[in-house]
């Protein structure tokens, strides 16, 4: 073999770049248990500052420090309390059946999120960052929409058309960044960033535009009401908003789950996401994988625009309809560690969070804005491992390569010495 064909065939290692995005996204689940922790500890302190019974307590802390002390566990504790009750169990409620109503919406803010979450942990794993889950959400939203309110069909296959529809626009909006990384090098950030505003202001204009999405003898921009037939299902009756949507989030999840820890496609996705280079050395087409990963990621970033529109806002919808979703999905794979079971458990705890931030709220005065704060702390403490453990006290992967080195270097240099010696 020649040296050129050797050079060809050489494997290149991945960029410093690289291998930080895949130790981000793909670390150490501790970690991401860990920064839910300290992003609470941290959301404590700000709730205690912003309190006017800690702020009138502390004038006089030095003369009665139990004071101060009591009013921020009351602050904290209370906020904390009430972020439970409005997410999980509320213990002040009459029955059972209401009792557990919080988690019922829990459950139903986190549909979408585990849906657009997988669609971005998905094109983690191969190695690309999907920035587009609002632009994904709000084509499928469209497509969805269009059919629920502009055709008459039978039950169950009106819904199911409407679900197909829709993910197949998410998957084409996606599929875009994905062909064009694949065939000009494209970056996907910056591609999928510019399609989210490409779709807002195309959704914004067809649901002004008599005829397309507005909806008729209406002058707002909003769309027609969903027809009943294509509409989701509840799951436990009418007084709790749980549908048919978190069914298929979960089918959704085994999906993804077998997609890539059982399946050939899989295989060939994480291997592109670990080293392109060697992937491509190994015979595997890199191209195909960019495109075909971002077409099934942009296709569950659509279920959750489906499910807001045939599952949450039924009675219309407007360009505001992802609703931060394709944003936060981010977020919630980042917490999952791009994994189909963390993204799906993340997903649940930032919908206890949106539940239980309105429960806050309205029971504790405070600011919503603060788990939107807690929330960003998440991602800034999963960002940075190093800070968590050097808080924790927890022992350093990358310390401890660096000292394994530097001991096998002292052991080297030693054993030349003592051939040197014997030699002279």
């Amino acid at each position: 073999m020649s040296a050129a064909t050797d050079k060809q065939t050489e494997v290149q290692p991945p960029s410093k770049w690289h291998d930080t995005f895949v130790r981000i996204t793909q670390g150490n689940w501790l970690i991401s248990v860990l920064a839910v922790v300290l992003a609470l500890i941290v959301g404590g302190i700000m709730i205690a500052v912003t309190d006017t019974r800690v702020q009138e307590a502390s004038v006089y802390f030095f003369a009665r420090p139990g004071d101060t002390i009591a009013a921020v566990w009351q602050s904290v504790s209370g906020a904390y309390t009430a972020l439970f009750r409005g997410s999980i169990y509320n213990f002040n409620a009459p029955d059972f059946a209401r009792g557990i109503r919080p988690f019922t919406e829990t459950l139903t803010f986190a549909t979408p999120l585990i849906a657009a979450g997988l669609g971005v942990a998905l094109a983690f794993r191969i190695g690309m960052f999907n920035i587009g889950g609002r632009g994904q959400m709000l084509m499928a939203s469209a497509g969805a929409g269009w059919i629920a309110f502009g055709f008459d069909l039978p039950f169950g296959l009106h819904m199911l058309l409407a679900v197909v529809v829709g993910m197949l626009c998410g998957a084409i909006w996606a599929g875009i960044a994905g062909l064009l990384k694949a065939r000009t090098g494209a970056h996907e950030v910056i591609v999928t960033i510019m399609l989210n505003y490409v779709a807002f202001y195309l959704i914004s204009w067809m649901l002004r535009t008599p005829g397309l999405l507005q909806a008729p003898g209406s002058s707002n921009p909003k769309s027609p009401a969903m027809k009943e037939t294509a509409i989701f299902p509840g799951l436990l009756g009418p007084g709790y908003n749980l549908h048919l949507g978190f069914i298929l989030v979960i089918i959704a999840t085994v999906v993804v789950w077998w997609l890539l820890s059982r399946s050939s496609l899989g295989f060939k996705f994480r291997a592109v996401g670990e080293n392109p280079n060697a992937a491509r050395v190994a015979g595997i087409d890199v191209k195909n994988m960019y495109v075909y990963g971002m077409l099934i990621a942009g296709a569950l970033a659509g279920l959750a625009g489906v499910n807001q529109v045939l599952g949450t806002i039924t009675t219309g919808f407007t360009a505001g309809i992802d609703a931060g979703i394709g944003f936060d999905a981010i977020t919630v794979a980042l917490l999952g560690r791009s994994t189909p079971w963390g993204t799906f458990a993340a997903g649940i705890l930032f919908g206890a969070f949106k539940a239980g931030g309105f429960a806050m709220q309205a029971g504790e005065q405070i600011p919503i804005e603060i788990v939107t704060v807690v929330q960003s702390l998440i991602v800034l403490f999963i960002a940075a491992p190093p800070l968590v453990r050097t808080i924790f006290f927890l022992p350093s992967p990358e310390r401890d390569k660096r000292r394994r080195e530097k001991a096998r270097a002292k052991e080297l240099k030693a054993e030349v010495k003592a051939e040197e010696e014997v030699t002279a």
